[in-house]
């Protein structure tokens, strides 16, 4: 290539060296530092010190997928049991719109600021692979308790089915009682069969309701109902009261054709306002009441035993079903039997059974 800058006309000139390219890389910038892989004693260490950091990683630890991860989390877990099972375990649902994020920052900030507990706020929602957990936008509703020391605020576990979701949030409990966390809610961000996970890990069951035009009753589900230890209405404030009133008296006729539960405890219908923070002492009057009049008459503990064994075989379902459909030879056969049944040349049944088959003969 001809540079005219090289031409004979151009003698006694000189070509000034260009600028050096930079390097692609800041050379000024530090190299980051690897974060610190714990052992399963200092996991259990921190977390009985109440290390919030490492609690955090902790529950990191027991939502990961991967089986390294799995081992260490169930090691962690089995060491933390002992020091668990103190606190009192509170499940919170309710329709939406019913003001449940507001409320649980109104009730955590009455727990801690008035009656000096500690709070862990835990979320059981089977749709949070595609929401990412509600609660982290719900955090925005939760601004008291979020700037508080002695909170703990942990989205859903995005492990997709419920039965996963829920072991995993109940696996999170015990770490946080371990932590010193000596309240626990645990809220359900989802719908229907949610609740029912919910009722088996908790103490006291509460439902959040607000005041309708006389026919509510019509949209609850019985079951959610007849799950309720306490049932409270909220939003009873300004030109709202008499209407909270009516739906408080509606909701205790309901409960009247209701058998009694196992507890032995009637459930209570109180009317509160998150917005005006009244009523709130009178709703955790009644929460302490239920935990005191169950351990006095046996419940709490039998519960308690009745929980472990419920989530022991649900734990065995999960991992029976997981590590079924998770053979690759399973997975080519099924898609085969599916069709054969689609084509009517093989009944469903007969389907299962050949694919069960299949599975204990690769067992043996």
């Amino acid at each position: 290539m001809h540079h005219i800058e090289n031409d004979l006309h151009y003698t006694g000139l000189s070509v000034a060296q260009g600028i050096a390219s930079p390097p692609a890389v800041n050379p000024y910038l530090k190299k980051r530092k690897h974060r610190h892989e714990f052992t399963a004693a200092e996991y259990i260490e921190q977390i009985l010190k109440g290390n919030i950091t490492v609690l955090s990683q902790a529950v990191t630890l027991v939502e990961s997928q991967k089986n390294e991860h799995q081992a260490l989390a169930q090691e962690v877990i089995e060491k933390c049991l002992p020091y668990s099972g103190h606190s009192v375990r509170i499940g919170i649902t309710g329709v939406p719109g019913a003001g449940k994020s507001t409320s649980i920052d109104v009730f955590g900030m009455h727990l801690i600021r008035d009656r000096g507990k500690k709070l862990a706020v835990l979320a059981i929602d089977p749709s949070s692979e595609r929401s990412k957990g509600s609660i982290l936008g719900d955090k925005t509703r939760m601004e008291d308790i979020s700037r508080e020391p002695s909170a703990f605020i942990r989205p859903s576990p995005s492990a997709g089915s419920l039965g996963g979701v829920a072991r995993k949030t109940h696996e999170t409990i015990i770490l946080c009682e371990a932590a010193g966390f000596d309240t626990v809610f645990v809220e359900t961000v989802g719908v229907g069969q949610s609740e029912t996970a919910v009722h088996s890990m908790v103490d006291f069951f509460l439902l959040i309701q607000v005041p309708g035009t006389g026919d509510e009753l019509q949209g609850i589900k019985r079951g959610i109902m007849e799950m309720a230890d306490g049932i409270i209405v909220n939003k009873a404030d300004g030109t709202n009261i008499d209407r909270a009133n009516l739906s408080a008296a509606q909701y205790r006729n309901a409960l009247h054709l209701f058998p009694l539960p196992p507890s032995g405890w009637s459930p209570k219908v109180l009317t509160y306002s998150a917005k005006n923070k009244t009523g709130i002492t009178e709703i955790w009057d009644m929460v302490y009441e239920y935990i005191a009049f169950v351990k006095e008459n046996g419940y709490f503990n039998s519960n308690h035993h009745s929980q472990a064994k419920f989530w022991m075989y649900s734990s065995i379902n999960e991992q029976l079903k997981n590590h079924f459909y998770h053979s690759s030879e399973i997975e080519k056969e099924l898609k085969i039997k599916e069709q054969q049944v689609l084509n009517a040349e093989i009944s469903s049944f007969m389907a299962a059974k050949q694919m069960l088959d299949l599975y204990f003969r690769q067992k043996s």
